[in-house]
């Protein structure tokens, strides 16, 4: 945080690096790109969630590649774009106004995805070994017990940790701390569906979303 005298002069530069973060993440390419490719309206399908996990319960596997990377990539994008002209303090701004963005997207009265593809993204703009190990947290997670949600939880958890002991980056690990603090309360309902054995496994289809139960599955992403 820059001191008063600079803050004057800089907070039009943080709130352009957020505006201009949020703005990206905010793109809701699950709705987008279920729609191109005509299976209707992603927020009546499974969870109702808009991100890759729900999307894949679609069967279109493409799709959800598609929605993966469309939002794993609009985080790493932010990052890149105010990192080059403004250097790593204002893309760690962007990094936070883009994971606002895809959880509470204005576009779609602020109920957004849960985002991981966002956060490894982020990750991967920021520092690239890290959004590597954190993607193999993933990974493993998933193989193992095949809940989207566990291996977000696990990983999302690990991330702050590691930054902070392993490598020393103790801004971005704070700032991955609230991230992950973020994605936590997206999944309470995730978390409270894998206490009770509820959950539903990666890549289960489910029926169009009921409009007053909980939903069922994950929907992680």
């Amino acid at each position: 945080m820059p001191d008063p005298i600079s803050w004057e002069f800089a907070w039009p530069y943080y709130l352009a690096a957020i505006a201009f973060g949020y703005l990206l993440g905010s793109i809701p390419f699950g709705l987008i790109f279920t729609r191109m490719a005509g299976l209707g309206d992603i927020r009546k399908i499974g969870s109702g969630n808009i991100g890759t996990t729900n999307v894949l319960r679609t069967g279109k596997k493409s799709v959800a590649l598609a929605t993966l990377l469309g939002d794993g990539l609009k985080g790493t994008v932010a990052i890149l774009i105010v990192g080059y002209a403004y250097g790593q303090d204002m893309a760690i701004v962007a990094g936070l106004g883009a994971f606002l963005g895809h959880l509470f997207p204005i576009w779609l009265k602020f109920k957004g995805g849960k985002g991981v593809a966002t956060y490894l993204g982020i990750l991967l703009g920021l520092y690239w070994p890290m959004f590597l190990i954190a993607a193999a947290i993933w990974i493993v997670m998933a193989a193992v017990f095949r809940y989207s949600s566990l291996s977000a939880l696990t990983m999302t958890l690990l991330t702050p940790i590691l930054l902070w002991f392993a490598f020393h980056q103790f801004q971005m690990a704070e700032m991955f701390a609230l991230l992950t603090l973020l994605a936590w309360v997206k999944h309470h309902e995730n978390i409270g569906r894998l206490l009770r054995g509820q959950e539903s496994k990666i890549g289960a289809k489910s029926k169009p979303a009921p409009e007053a139960a909980s939903p069922p599955g994950d929907g992680s992403a």
